[in-house]
């Protein structure tokens, strides 16, 4: 971790400064080899503003592929550590490199010195780490961590890519909505409403909204913000609420099936990871529940393992928690035949990847003209409410 220190030079001079070490005790020997004497030292705390500061993930996965050619290569697990932590410049990840150092000079083993930083190590990296330690085959492990992370990076990327349009052109109808309906059409409201002609519903809608948001603007600012509270609160405190909101997610029309496929993704690669790397099938099981993000597949995945320890095979129990499509399951059965239910699940990881890939380009095209029309619709609408009756007039004029 990083210390502040205040040391003595051999002349007598106070150094101020800020160095690496694994404890005070570590300082005092490496500010001893600066020939300086430490006089106080304090470990720099980097926090967040909400909770604890994350690390990002492109570091864990340099993390893991150093680490896999440093082991793979022989070096020392410990001088493989010191290495990364006088190379890595994320200061919560550095501490965090330094407190496994110090753990495992403690005696505790990689894994241990891990499942210490829950916030930055999950249940799954360090059930993997531990199985890598057991069977001999860290640098396989940490391989396979590797390329699992590179994944998530790149379907967190799909899917930004798939939001990130939408949100886009939503913030610019919105704007350009609230301008018209703020400045543009109370202008014009006077002069429609003084030609002296009765109003077609549409028109007399579109002022009454205006009137709203002129009159009333601090709730429809105060409101989606109170209300998004609300939700946090009831979810936060409610787990029938929370899994009833995930349930629905789920069901969403467009982006329901795209979700599910993403999460059901997710499970079939670390799950597929976890058993290929010695893990039994009810442990792993078990730890992909914490990484799945939602309480339905959650619950369906639990009924899943007790199925299992009643003993039900796999293929039976994922079937009838009506979890996977017919597809997956008639693989999973091959697998459970032949004795390569580890083939079987990179198969179904693999497909599940590949439909993602899909669902989130098709998707996105779909997205794109759905959003024109509706942009079109709504300008349309607040122009044919305005324009309509000035055109009516124009036309009794003309005849």
């Amino acid at each position: 971790m990083l210390f502040d220190y205040k040391a003595v030079s051999a002349q007598g001079r106070m150094i101020y400064g800020q160095l690496d070490a694994i404890n005070l005790v570590d300082l005092e020997m490496r500010l001893k080899r600066m020939n300086l004497d430490l006089v106080t030292g304090a470990p720099i705390k980097h926090r967040a503003f909400f909770g604890k500061n994350p690390v990002p993930r492109p570091e864990l996965i340099n993390f893991c592929f150093h680490l896999e050619q440093l082991t793979r290569a022989g070096v020392p697990i410990l001088d493989g550590l010191t290495d990364l932590r006088d190379s890595i410049d994320h200061p919560r990840f550095r501490e965090v490199m330094a407190g496994l150092i110090e753990s495992i000079e403690g005696g505790r083993t990689l894994s241990q010195a891990m499942a210490e930083h829950p916030e930055v190590f999950s249940q799954v990296f360090c059930n993997l780490v531990h199985a890598g330690e057991a069977s001999g085959r860290l640098p396989e492990v940490l391989a396979s961590l590797s390329e699992s992370l590179k994944w998530e990076d790149e379907l967190t990327s799909h899917t930004r890519k798939l939001l990130l349009y939408p949100a886009f052109v939503a913030s610019i109808v919105l704007s350009a909505t609230v301008f018209l309906m703020i400045y543009m059409v109370p202008q014009l409201k006077l002069f429609v409403r003084n030609m002296g002609q009765e109003l077609p519903a549409h028109t007399r809608l579109l002022f009454l909204v205006s009137d709203l948001l002129v009159d009333y603007w601090f709730l429809f600012l105060g409101l989606p913000g109170l209300a998004a509270l609300v939700v946090f609160i009831v979810l936060r405190g409610n787990p029938l609420a929370r899994l009833r909101l995930d349930g629905i997610k789920l069901k969403l029309p467009l982006v329901g099936p795209i979700l599910r496929k993403i999460i059901l993704s997710r499970f079939a690669s670390t799950f597929a990871m976890l058993y290929a790397s010695g893990i039994p099938v009810l442990d792993s099981i078990r730890s992909t529940q914490h990484i799945v993000g939602n309480q339905v597949v959650r619950q369906a995945l639990e009924r899943v393992e007790l199925a299992i320890r009643e003993g039900r095979n796999v293929a039976g129990a994922f079937r009838d928690a009506e979890l996977f499509p017919p597809l997956v399951v008639r693989m999973l059965r091959i697998g459970e035949s032949t004795g390569g239910l580890d083939r079987a699940l990179l198969n179904v990881s693999y497909f599940y990847n590949r439909d993602v890939k899909e669902s989130v380009g098709k998707a996105q095209a779909l997205i794109e003209p759905l959003l024109t029309l509706f942009m079109g619709a709504l300008l349309g609408w607040i122009m044919l409410s305005v324009i309509g009756p000035i055109y009516d007039v124009i036309s009794r004029i003309k005849t």
